[in-house]
Formats: C-alpha cells, structure tokens, sequence
C-alpha cells in the first residue's frame, strides 16, 4: 500500500490532521494509522471511568470518520519504521484466541506524520505498573469502572463501614478531575440500587500528590478553588506526600504511612510509548522524539512528530506543555505546512509557536474552575461555577467540530442532552 501522507495515531492532534487533510486531497492520498478501532477524546476519560459517559454511544468510529473525512483508515499498531526505503510496518489485528483476521501490512510514504501521544511513566515505583489503573485509553477506563462495579455491588451488601477505598495517585488535572467525577456519580450510583450504600461514608476517595500543592503548573487561585471544592467533596488530598511503594491493597508513602486501597489510580506523570527508542530517530531523555521549530524530526526531513510523543521546544525556551490545546495547534500548523508543500510552494518560514489559552478542570457535571489567558501583558482570569463548566464542555465541541463538521457537531450535542433526559446519570451495566 502506498500513500502521499501517513499520520500514525489518532488521538486530538493526528485525528483533527487526518480529517482536515483529507477533506482537502482525499482518500488516495492521506491515510490514519490507529491501533483502536475508535476515538474518544482523551481529557473525557475520567467521566468513562466514573460511568458518567459511555463508550459505546461517545466513540466515533474511524472507520466512519475516514468515510465522512476522505481519509484512507488502516487498523494496527505501528510495528517498525524503515525511514531509507520510506515504509512503515503494520502490526496483524488477531482474536484473542489467536486468529489472524488482518496479517501485517506494509504502508508506504511520501511525508509521515507521528502522533502516538504518551503513556503513564511509573518512575521506577514498585508495584505501580501491577497494581495500578492509569487512564490511557478507553480500555483503562473501562476496566476501572467495571472494577468499581463490582467493588460497589459488594460494598452494598456488606456490613456498613467495608465500603471502598479509591487511591488516585497524582493531583494533576486528570487525579483531580477524576476524583470529583466519583464523588458525584457515587451518590447516583447509590441511588439506583445499591442498597443502604452511603456515597461518603462507604466511598472513600484519597489524592496523593507529591508538589506542595495540586494543580501545580496553574495559578494558586485556581488550586487552592480546586482544593476547596474537593473538601466539600469529602475528597481527601495529601500533598508533600511520595509513594514508594504500591501492593494489591495498599498504598505504602515515604513517610512511612500506609493507605488501604481497592482501586488505585496512577495519574502521576507520562512519557512517551517505549516503542519510539526502536524506530531509528532520534530521542531526548524523556522518550519523546527530538524535533525542529517545524515539527520535523531532526535529520529526517520527511518525518514530523506532534503532540505528546514530540519535545518541541518554544519561543520561551520551554517544552511546550503535553495538553490537547497544543496538539491541537500543531495539527492546524502541520496542515498548513503539509498543504504548502502539496502545492509547491515554499515552507512557512516560522516555527511552529503555542499560545496558552488557559485551563479549565472539571468538578462533575455541574461546575468547573480554572484560568483563561488574556492577550494583555499575559494576564489571566480565574473563571468557575456554570460558566467555567460551559466553557469546558465547549472545548470537547470545538474539538468534534474540527473533525465532523459544525452542522453534525450540533445534532449530536442535541441527541446528546435529550440522551441524558432519559437514561440514568451513570452506566449501571
């Protein structure tokens, strides 16, 4: 198989590219490589976890997309690069009793475009990658909350007080956010059956962060807001607190305490997919290919890298931050640059610059907090409450407008809230 431009991955930043792209040159010459079979956009993985949002009726299949899109999908993981003969390698799609139903494929390339995103770094803790649930796909979350399922069905006919211990290790956006997503589906999960189950006294949730503070990389106004609002949760944080150690029921910190766990979380940190050292190209400390200004891989000037499995540095002098706003704005840079070069003309002629819109968390279905970066002298404003919410469901929107369309983005957020009138709040099954 042969193809002008391959993009490998299909999260925010390669998706968005793959759709633009491919309403523009079409099928023949732009093809998605992806190892799932459908998209869900990653910040909404917390609410699959929690049974909040389900899978089943939120994925977008890439099948559909390629159809809608004009891109070419090809189902497999990347398997290996041969960057002199310009091929990739597909791996086979078998059954879990083995069956071969796709074999490996071989895709050929003109440009390719790298968007594999991250998965979670242990940092060399033990018992983190055997104990632990780290929310890196729809797979992660499912498996949480099918685990939390059972966990709860349990709880309800045991005596009052066994309840269950929740451990989410990490008080970044995604811990934090994730935790507040349990305590508001808790009490609707307790309200559909689960017997005499008690949402505060039988689900007990624990954020062990090891900075000062949670949220660190956002202003203290929004961290100390986020901090409160899990208070009211009854969400309990402990900050200045490294874990050294994980077991199948418990949490084990440096200074020596130990914290029952029947869940635990990892949302402590990511790096970049092991599989990109095995490729050929070249790779900074962290896992994450080397690349220019211009999201080239340095000395491969074929080959581009976006998102979370590529360093780029900023005009600053900093990495620009792993968050879906900077994928986002890599994939409209890289489609320029792509469509320059598909019409002959001369490269942009400036790197590839993030802007930082701000971040938004959200607290469950009804509030959210975070900051909104201004235009003057850098500024930010705090935002919360049901604007910061609307604003933050706005931006899963902006994102299935990039890649279905405005007139289609709006029905499906109608279906979706009449959905949400007449089914429960949570996944019971």
């Amino acid at each position: 198989m042969q193809s002008k431009y391959v993009i490998v991955g299909g999260g925010a930043g390669g998706l968005e590219l793959a759709c633009k792209l491919g309403r523009k040159l079409g099928p023949g010459k732009v093809t998605l490589v992806d190892s799932r079979l459908y998209h869900i956009w990653k910040p909404s993985l917390h609410e699959v976890a929690a049974g909040t949002l389900d899978i089943h009726a939120e994925g977008l299949s890439y099948q559909m997309l390629a159809h809608d899109n004009g891109f070419t999908y090809v189902y497999g993981a990347l398997e290996a690069l041969d960057a002199q003969a310009r091929t990739i390698t597909v791996s086979p799609i078998e059954t879990p009793a083995g069956e071969t139903v796709l074999p490996a494929r071989t895709i050929g390339y003109a440009s390719l475009v790298l968007a594999v995103g991250s998965t979670s770094n242990y940092f060399g803790v033990p018992g983190a990658a055997e104990h632990t649930i780290s929310l890196n796909g729809t797979e992660d979350a499912e498996r949480f909350r099918l685990t939390l399922l059972k966990l709860l069905a349990k709880a309800a006919t045991e005596k009052a007080g066994q309840g269950v211990d929740i451990v989410i290790i990490g008080g970044g956006a995604t811990g934090v956010e994730l935790a507040a997503e349990l305590r508001e589906a808790s009490g609707v999960y307790a309200a559909y059956g689960f017997g005499d189950l008690k949402p505060l006294r039988d689900v007990r949730i624990t954020i062990i962060e090891g900075a000062p503070r949670i949220l660190a990389p956002l202003p203290e106004r929004v961290s100390a807001a986020a901090a409160g609002l899990l208070a009211e949760r009854g969400v309990r944080v402990l900050t200045d607190t490294r874990v050294t150690l994980i077991d199948a029921d418990q949490v084990t910190v440096q200074k020596g305490d130990v914290y029952p766990s029947d869940i635990v979380v990892w949302a402590a940190g990511i790096k970049a997919p092991d599989l990109l050292k095995n490729l050929g190209l070249p790779t900074v400390k962290g896992g994450q290919l080397d690349v220019t200004g211009e999201l080239v891989v340095k000395g491969f000037p074929d080959i581009y890298a976006l998102g979370d499995c590529a360093l780029c540095i900023g005009a600053d002098g900093k990495p620009v931050p792993p968050r879906a706003q900077a994928a986002h704005q890599q994939a409209d840079y890289l489609l320029d640059a792509l469509l320059r070069r598909e019409r002959g003309q001369p490269p942009l002629g400036k790197p590839y610059a993030y802007r930082d819109y701000g971040s938004l968390v959200s607290f469950g279905q009804q509030t959210s907090v975070g900051s909104l970066m201004g235009s003057l002298q850098g500024r930010n404003w705090f935002v919360e409450g049901f604007f910061a919410r609307m604003m933050y469901a706005s931006l899963h929107l902006m994102h299935h407008q990039a890649i279905m369309g405005t007139l289609r983005t709006g029905v499906l957020a109608l279906a979706r809230f009449l959905i949400k009138r007449s089914t429960p709040m949570v996944k019971l099954h």
